[in-house]
C-alpha cells in the first residue's frame, strides 16, 4: 500500500491509537493552545514546531493525536463551532427569533477568530467534526420545530449557514489585513476617503450611497448591512415555511 492510500482524507476519518497509558498531553490541550496561538498571531504563524514549543511538548507526544497541520485545522474549526449557541423553542413561532439568534451567534465566533476565514474551504472533513454535526442538528430541529418539513429544514439550515459565512468570512478577511497594517478601521478608512470620494464621482447611485453612510462608523455599517440580509434571508425561509402549513 502506497503513502498516499495509508493517508486518511480527514482527522474525523483516522481510527484513532490506542494508547497503554495516560498520555502527558491531551489533544484538547494542543487545540486550546492552537486556537490561543492563531488568535494572537494568525495563520502563517501556525507550525506544529511552534506549537510544540508553547506546549513545551516533543514531536512523539504531539503526533500521537494530530498527525499533520491539516488535521490539526480541522480540529481547531470544529472547536469554533462549539461556541456556537441555538436557542431551544418555546412555541414553533419563535423559529425565526432563534434563527436569528443562532445566525448572530456563528457570526461572532468568526469574528472572534477572523483567521478561520481563509481555512473554511480547505478543511475537507468539516462536516464529520463533533461539534459541526451538533450545530447542524441544532439547526435542523429549530426549524422543523419551527414548522418547516424535513427538506425544507434542510434547505434552511443551508441557506442561513450560507449566507452567515459568505458575509462573514469577508468580514473577517478585511479584519485580519486590518490588524496586519497595524491601523484601525477609522485610520484606514481617512486614508482612503480622498480616493473613494474621487472614484465614485462618476456613478450618481454608487456616490448616493457612500455620502449616506459617509458618517457612520464602519462597523456599525457593517453590522446593520448584516441584520439587514438577514432579515431577507428569514423572510424568504418564512415564505418557504408557508407553503408546509
Amino acid at each position: 500500500m502506497t503513502a498516499k492510500e495509508q493517508a486518511f482524507p480527514s482527522v474525523w476519518a483516522r481510527p484513532q491509537r490506542q494508547r497503554r497509558e495516560q498520555p502527558s498531553l491531551s489533544r484538547e490541550q494542543i487545540v486550546a493552545e492552537s486556537i490561543a496561538l492563531l488568535d494572537e498571531e494568525g495563520l502563517d504563524a501556525l507550525s506544529m514546531r511552534k506549537l510544540g514549543t508553547r506546549l513545551n511538548a516533543g514531536a512523539t507526544s504531539m503526533y500521537s493525536h494530530v498527525s499533520s497541520k491539516d488535521e490539526l485545522i480541522e480540529l481547531t474549526v470544529d472547536e469554533i463551532y462549539r461556541e456556537i449557541e441555538i436557542p431551544p423553542l418555546t412555541t414553533p413561532d419563535d423559529w425565526r427569533a432563534a434563527a436569528w439568534t443562532s445566525a448572530h451567534s456563528l457570526r461572532t465566533a468568526v469574528l472572534r477568530h477572523p483567521w478561520i476565514a481563509s481555512v473554511l474551504g480547505e478543511v475537507s472533513g468539516a462536516s464529520l467534526g463533533p461539534n459541526m454535526l451538533r450545530m447542524s442538528e441544532g439547526l435542523l430541529t429549530l426549524f422543523e420545530e419551527g414548522g418547516f418539513d424535513p427538506d425544507g429544514a434542510n434547505t434552511a439550515l443551508g441557506t442561513l449557514f450560507a449566507y452567515v459565512l459568505g458575509q462573514t468570512t469577508s468580514e473577517a478577511a478585511w479584519l485580519t489585513k486590518l490588524a496586519r497594517s497595524g491601523q484601525s478601521e477609522e485610520e484606514w478608512m481617512a486614508r482612503m476617503l480622498p480616493a473613494a470620494e474621487a472614484a465614485v464621482r462618476p456613478f450618481p447611485r454608487l456616490r448616493g450611497q457612500f455620502e449616506a453612510r459617509m458618517d457612520a462608523a464602519s462597523q456599525q455599517i457593517r453590522g446593520s448591512d448584516f441584520d439587514l440580509g438577514l432579515d431577507v434571508v428569514l423572510d424568504g425561509l418564512a415564505a418557504l415555511r408557508a407553503r408546509a402549513v
